[in-house]
């Protein structure tokens, strides 16, 4: 396992690396917690008495609100709708200190809002308000304008795909492109719904088991043996580095660049109450690491504790470096 001394160097330099450019789907979260004390007479449903409401950055913006609370700069880049919600996203991105430069907004889509009503023992529905469809070609120019005005300041790139319709092939093939022509690295969090042929060529690709059978099946294999599927996606998408999560199994990770063998990182979690964000937490804290220098190894174990850290909360949570570097000091105790 990654030393304390190398897991406290590499922590150490996420405020000195340039910012990381996040591109992806934008959306709220909105979390709705009540008692469940009676069921309605109108239907035989659960009547909520709601105490608390609260709303969160989510989908990529998530991943943007990750990184500022590891104390990693970042610029979150995507499409909103022309709505309350997205004044609302706006006004939480600008609490929180991050910036709107790459925000668009269109008047064609509804901002993504989903809203979670919750007990204190489970979640009773999710209502989500959001348009899937591809986005106008118009609009695509202008978040790629946005894009290249600003790649050239960062150290990274995260494109984090939720299906909302911003990855089509057109988008992916030119983002690649800027990325390329000023050598940035870049990685992929993707959705079951893109064609993976979409992905080629990205340097990270971070899929969890669920997805990485469907892309290999999208592919035309039928496999479930992860080190197979970690073979075909490396083969068929050119990726240099792949993690597959694992949930409850950790991670099965490969670095072509070191050799094509699969390595298996046990899970760090001590406790689960809420897995809601734990793979934004993941794509945040790893390519943060290696953007610090850190190998796909290393990189990975951060990772994991950090995924540890969040599935220990309830909702979809964040942590920081001092509780990050809190719990793997625990860690090494209790395994010591």
């Amino acid at each position: 396992m990654i030393t304390q001394t190398r897991f406290e160097e590499i922590l150490q330099s996420f405020e000195k690396i340039d910012p990381i450019l996040v591109i992806g789907d934008i959306g709220i979260d909105k979390y709705t917690k009540g008692h469940v004390n009676r069921i309605s007479p109108e239907a035989p449903v659960p009547v909520i008495e709601v105490f608390e409401e609260w709303n969160k950055l989510g989908l990529a913006a998530n991943v943007s609100d990750n990184l500022k609370s590891l104390s990693v700069n970042t610029t979150l880049c995507g499409v909103i709708g022309e709505d309350k919600n997205g004044d609302l996203l706006e006004n939480l991105l600008e609490e929180l200190g991050l910036s709107t430069w790459g925000i668009v907004r269109c008047s064609e889509r509804m901002t993504t809002f989903k809203e979670r009503v919750v007990t204190h023992v489970q979640q009773i529905c999710r209502v989500d308000y959001e348009t899937n469809t591809n986005l106008q070609e118009s609009t695509l120019d202008s978040v790629v304008h946005r894009i290249s005005e600003f790649i050239g300041d960062h150290s990274a790139i995260i494109l984090e795909d939720y299906g909302k319709g911003i990855f089509c092939e057109r988008f992916l093939s030119q983002v690649l492109e800027l990325a390329k022509k000023d050598n940035k690295f870049v990685a992929v969090d993707p959705s079951r719904n893109t064609n993976p042929l979409f992905y080629k060529n990205v340097h990270l690709l971070k899929p969890n088991r669920v997805e990485s059978e469907i892309l290999v099946s999208a592919l035309g294999f039928k496999e479930k043996k992860i080190e197979k599927i970690a073979e075909i996606l490396i083969d068929k998408l050119n990726l240099e580095k792949l993690i597959i999560t694992l949930g409850a199994e950790g991670m099965a990770i490969v670095d072509t660049k070191e050799n094509d063998q699969v390595k298996f990182i046990p899970t760090v979690a001590r406790e689960v109450f809420d897995v809601s964000g734990a793979g934004d937490t993941a794509i945040s804290t790893i390519v943060a690491s290696i953007a610090s220098g850190a190998t796909l190894e290393e990189a990975a174990w951060i990772g994991n504790c950090a995924s540890g850290v969040v599935v220990g909360k309830k909702g979809t949570a964040l942590t920081n470096q001092k509780e990050l570097l809190q719990f793997f000091k625990e860690l090494n105790k209790s395994n010591s």
